[in-house]
């Protein structure tokens, strides 16, 4: 398990952003490479975005399924190398290697999926068909609603699920067993996605923490309404007689939103989550860290108290805050689960209950740096008012990058940071990203973006927009030399805390030996 207290850093990289030749990053061979380039850099994590499913506006925060993975991850080489599939050709025109091109992408993507299942089936090795077996029985408890889930949305052209015949959306017995039969091989086609996910994932994190790098995955808050979560548990959420939610999840409105931000999400049934002592959830997290080392929780204050809207509302400025689960929820899954390892995302609107609850059970909170430079020193996400028990990034994938911010920003925002980082507009980037390894912050991460000095062209998202480039940015290889390798590293190793008994804090130095010399011959 990893040690969120040991001082380490790493890159925000989502797999879809890797290069390859299948028109989007997946767990292949360039997966590899980069544990590899991490490993030469310096690094001790890999962060990455959700990899559950997409859902609308290609996102990995609206997914069909809280426990599943996505197919688009699932490197296609393997299944070559296995026999079940054929070199794939790409379709006409090829793929954009700097883009996701999701229309495109997807549908050529599941077929290929398709076809190595059908290699597969045909094939019939009994080691492999008795591996599958074993995996489908052992993760039966989600894989079996999401698989039927999933047949049952491609029998009803993607309808969402409160559109499905009757006796299917509500989940009748003899309409369930029904769609068992008739659909038993699309089933068994989502099974077998779900089950190659899970190999290749475990090969890589393997190998990642083999070269001493850890995996830090992204858990949402809040599922999808068209989900097989929702669809299999309508009770735990709070939806209508006709399966449709009474109030959904967001945030009110502020200065970057005037009407607030009005996310959709079904609010869950705590106090039916409670009766059953939070099982889902432990669930849910015990799946997660079966995929990565650490997670960190997107919107971790809605667990101490979340912000209800009701359905109707078209915006968000009606909503009200109401009291979350807060202490009970992490006590029931620790009792199941252990000590947590979890990065609280504690951005936006933070009280002193959210405090208190991700101090309790002693969760690092996040410090942004593009935040820093709108007020003055006093300014929370600024270096000196960290504390250690932090993750530091230069941004994340909701923001610009640190080029992108600095040519946006309000000219008092850069003469602040200019001053404060002794920096300009050429250096900014490794500016920032020695102001966060200077911290005492236990951790930083700095998106590939700012490592490699890319301008806003290269961000990742806008959050509250459905764009044409949301979540589709991939870098090129030929984009890492070896200066950068080099320089990032050096960073990292020079940067280390040093200890002095009775200072009551400690020092973050690049060269601590010389700094203790000069203490000694002073005192």
């Amino acid at each position: 398990m990893i040690d969120l207290h040991q001082r380490q850093a790493g890159v925000l990289l989502h797999v879809t952003s890797l290069p390859g030749p299948n028109g989007i990053g997946d767990f292949g061979p360039d997966a590899f490479r980069f544990v590899d380039w991490l490993t030469s850099a310096g690094q001790k994590i890999w962060q990455w975005l959700p990899t559950t499913p997409i859902g609308p506006g290609d996102s990995p925060y609206q997914s069909v399924s809280a426990f599943a993975g996505s197919p688009l991850m699932v490197a296609l080489e393997p299944l070559v190398v296995a026999g079940w599939l054929d070199p794939p050709a790409p379709p006409s025109g090829g793929f954009d290697p700097l883009r996701v091109d999701f229309g495109h992408v997807v549908p050529w993507r599941l077929a290929q999926l398709r076809q190595a299942y059908q290699g597969f089936t045909v094939k019939n090795a009994l080691p492999e068909q008795q591996a599958f077996a074993d995996w489908r029985s052992q993760e039966a408890s989600w894989l079996d609603d999401y698989s039927l889930f999933m047949a049952l949305e491609t029998e009803n052209q993607g309808k969402a699920w409160w559109h499905w015949p009757d006796a299917e959306c509500r989940r009748e017995a003899q309409a369930l067993a029904g769609a068992r039969l008739r659909l038993a091989d699309e089933i068994g086609f989502w099974a077998f996605v779900q089950w190659c996910f899970d190999t290749q994932l475990a090969l890589l994190k393997n190998y990642a923490n083999s070269q001493g790098v850890a995996i830090m995955g992204d858990l949402p808050i809040f599922i999808a309404h068209h989900s097989a979560d929702c669809w299999s548990r309508p009770d735990l959420y709070t939806l209508d007689e006709h399966f449709q939610p009474t109030v959904v999840a967001g945030c009110p409105p502020d200065a970057m939103a005037p009407t607030g931000q009005r996310w959709g999400n079904p609010l869950y049934r705590w106090d039916k989550m409670a009766d059953e002592d939070y099982a889902w959830w432990s669930a849910r997290l015990k799946r997660a860290l079966n995929q990565a080392d650490v997670f960190r929780i997107d919107h971790f204050r809605g667990f101490a108290g979340y912000y209800e809207i009701p359905a109707s509302c078209p915006t968000a400025e009606e909503g009200v805050w109401i009291p979350g689960p807060g202490k009970a929820l992490f006590e029931a899954i620790e009792r199941t689960l252990g000590k947590l390892p979890i990065v609280a995302e504690d951005l936006g609107l933070i009280t002193a209950d959210v405090i208190e609850l991700r101090d309790t059970f002693d969760f690092p909170g996040m410090k942004i740096l593009q935040f820093g430079f709108g007020t003055d020193d006093t300014d929370d996400f600024l270096p000196h008012n960290w504390g250690r028990n932090f993750v530091a990034y230069t941004g994340t994938h909701d923001n610009d990058t640190v080029r992108g911010w600095w040519h946006s920003a309000p000219e008092h925002e850069r003469s602040h940071a200019a001053g404060y980082l002794g920096t300009d507009a050429e250096h900014v980037h490794w500016a920032m990203i020695r102001a966060c390894c200077d911290s005492v912050a236990n951790i930083t991460i700095f998106p590939l973006q700012d490592v490699l000095g890319l301008d806003g062209a290269h961000r990742m998202n806008v959050p509250g927009t459905i764009g044409a480039h949301n979540w589709t940015w991939r870098f090129d290889w030929r984009w890492i030399d070896a200066a950068t390798t080099a320089d990032l590293a050096r960073m990292i190793r020079d940067c280390r805390l040093v200890e002095i008994p009775g200072a009551g804090h400690p020092v973050p130095l690049d060269k601590p030996e010389a700094f203790l010399a000069a203490l000694r011959t002073f005192l």
